[in-house]
């Protein structure tokens, strides 16, 4: 599973043009690992985010994932998810 995360301290914001490849809607309101974000993060690259204090990456977790959650501190984020009922960072 493929999840979009902003990875340096700020907060998660996509590029104008990153928003018109989405057709409109509300990046903010999509889930992480929504294929259409994914999408457009991978194929920006750099381009997806235009700002200081954004970094957008796509970071795969193990499609056995039972739970993730996204643990922001200062707008960087990382994600913690459960296999086999452990614990991983990604």
């Amino acid at each position: 599973m493929k999840l979009v995360i902003n990875t340096c301290y700020g907060g998660f914001e996509l590029s104008d043009k990153a928003e018109k490849m989405l057709g409109g809607e509300d990046a903010y309101e999509l889930e992480r690992d929504d294929p259409k974000l994914v999408e457009v993060v991978e194929t920006l690259g750099k381009k997806a985010y235009n700002t200081d204090v954004s970094k957008l990456s796509v970071v795969e977790i193990p499609d056995d994932a039972t739970d993730y959650e996204i643990n922001e501190y200062d707008g960087y984020e990382s994600i913690i998810y459960v296999v086999d009922g452990k614990i991983h960072h990604a």
